[in-house]
């Protein structure tokens, strides 16, 4: 009984000392938020007026567990995520009652399902295609769907291995961003696909200029089978990109080229390209000197002066082209980007998409470079919709961030990722467990491939590159849907010289 009761005295003096603590914290605070002048509510309403800062930091949060509704939250909605959560643990994917989507919105896409569909013994598996026929080293790309760029240094160590590996499992390409080749994208022994961006890293000698021997160095290993110039990203058209000094570890130095504790700018885009008769004549060098297909990647503003950059591969001859075209929407995502250029700048995709593939045909260039569509595609309607327009094969970085299990915590350009994806924190980063996540991002391409190829099957035909305009209808302003050709027509190609196309001739 002595003991309870001393106890008891104990907890009795601890609350009171700490209500006391509290009283004085409050009294600190009511002082130091009446005397500052920074803030006028905190001025105006001291102590309470701290909350707002709070609440507006965890209002995000709320919102996404609590307020929004499933097809409501941006840049995806809860219904989204949870597609590539479930897909992701190779689960399936039915729902019961019905769907929640609301498809009377102006540009919903509505896919037209075949009176008469193929029957189970008449479908078929997405077949590879070729890219790059006049590399001494064409890449035959088994998969439709494939990850998009992002760098090691945006990433973290766990997060690219997962990718990787992931990627080998699911026979598909993993894009290494503008950051440069780490080991970490080759572990898994996946296809890759290497990025030069404005900063040459990973390939830029000591003033930063293209080195070809680092080009040659990275085309021997096997498994890298393509190159990717970027031009320009959705998320920040026209803006380059910092990585702070402060982050540049000995390890991602050496990867990049750069010296230690040197921010790492890349410049807005590349000086030594002027004009589209230099971007031509560099996608040729890097060509002649890897030996493999050399593709660009940009973000439209407008169609109109990219009719001057087909010319003249019309003038030079179809060997002077770029091997592939990846068209990245305005509504891209990033690390880290200024919000006017994420908010305002850049075409969206679905009207970017379709004026690049119309521009390729109208120069008949449709066997010659192949279209890849890149920017918040992550469900299979997404991937699809592409496919219809024209895409011939559809990236996606976010939605392989989703099956490493992201949660939208809009964390990515603070180091706090809360899942380990976008951290340098080692605390932080072992929440991912790279032998786990490997199997969920496989599983999430599978199941969007299958997917992709389950509303193929609806549509009437035997695999997803046979979809045309015409098998997706997309909703007006009236609430009436048109089918796709009506509003945008294909362009009629002509019947592929097969012969001509493998001699070069224009």
């Amino acid at each position: 009984m002595e003991l309870a009761a001393t106890a008891l005295e104990y907890l009795a003096l601890l609350f009171v000392l700490m209500i006391g603590a509290g009283v004085a914290l409050a009294v600190v605070f009511f002082i130091v938020d009446r005397t500052q002048s920074e803030d006028a509510i905190r001025r105006n309403y001291p102590v309470i007026g701290r909350f707002r800062g709070l609440f507006t930091e965890l209002g995000e949060f709320f919102r996404q567990y609590f307020f929004a509704m499933d097809r409501e939250e941006m840049p995806f909605n809860r219904a989204q995520r949870n597609w590539v959560y479930s897909s992701s643990k190779g689960a399936g994917n039915t729902v019961a009652f019905g769907s929640t989507r609301n498809i009377q919105v102006p540009g919903t896409p509505i896919f037209v399902n075949a009176v008469f569909p193929p029957l189970d013994d008449q479908y078929a598996s997405t077949e590879p295609m070729t890219i790059g026929p006049f590399a001494r080293e064409p890449f035959r790309a088994p998969s439709i769907f494939n990850i998009s760029g992002m760098s090691y240094g945006a990433l973290s160590e766990p997060a690219v291995r997962a990718l990787s590996r992931g990627a080998k499992k699911a026979g598909i390409w993993m894009n290494t961003g503008e950051g440069g080749l780490s080991p970490f994208h080759l572990e898994g022994g996946c296809d890759v696909v290497f990025q030069i961006g404005t900063a040459k890293f990973g390939v830029r000698d000591e003033d930063g200029i293209l080195s070809d021997d680092k080009l040659r160095a990275v085309a021997a290993r096997p498994q890298v089978k393509m190159f990717e110039i970027k031009l320009s990203q959705g998320a920040k058209p026209g803006k380059g990109g910092i990585l702070p000094g402060s982050k540049v570890s000995k390890e991602i130095a050496e990867i990049r080229g750069i010296r230690v504790g040197q921010d790492a700018i890349s410049p807005n885009r590349h000086r030594e390209v002027d004009t589209f008769a230099d971007l031509l004549d560099l996608i040729h060098h890097i060509r002649e000197v890897t030996g493999k297909p050399v593709g660009i990647k940009t973000c439209l503003g407008s169609a109109d002066p990219w009719v001057e950059f087909f010319e003249l591969i019309q003038e030079r001859g179809p060997r002077s082209a770029p091997d592939f075209i990846t068209i990245d929407g305005g509504e891209g995502g990033s690390g880290a980007a200024p919000m006017p250029l994420i908010d305002l700048v850049g075409m969206p995709l679905r009207e970017a998409l379709i004026r690049m593939v119309d521009m390729r045909d109208r120069f008949d260039l449709h066997e010659r470079i192949r279209i890849v569509a890149s920017g918040k595609m992550v469900t299979p309607g997404d991937v699809a919709w592409a496919i219809c327009c024209g895409a011939d094969f559809v990236t996606s970085a976010r939605g392989f961030m989703f099956s490493l299990g992201c949660i939208q915590a809009m964390k990515c350009n603070r180091n706090t990722c809360p899942t380990g994806i976008t951290t340098h924190d080692r605390d932080l980063q072992k929440g991912l467990v790279v032998e786990r996540k490997e199997d969920k991002v496989a599983n999430y391409a599978r199941s969007i491939i299958k997917e992709v190829e389950t509303i193929a099957h609806s549509v009437g035909v035997a695999e997803p590159r046979m979809m045309r305009r015409r098998h997706v209808r997309v909703v007006m302003d009236d609430g009436r849907s048109v089918q796709l050709n009506e509003i945008n027509p294909s362009i009629k190609r002509k019947t592929p010289d097969k012969e001509r196309m493998l001699r070069g001739d224009g």
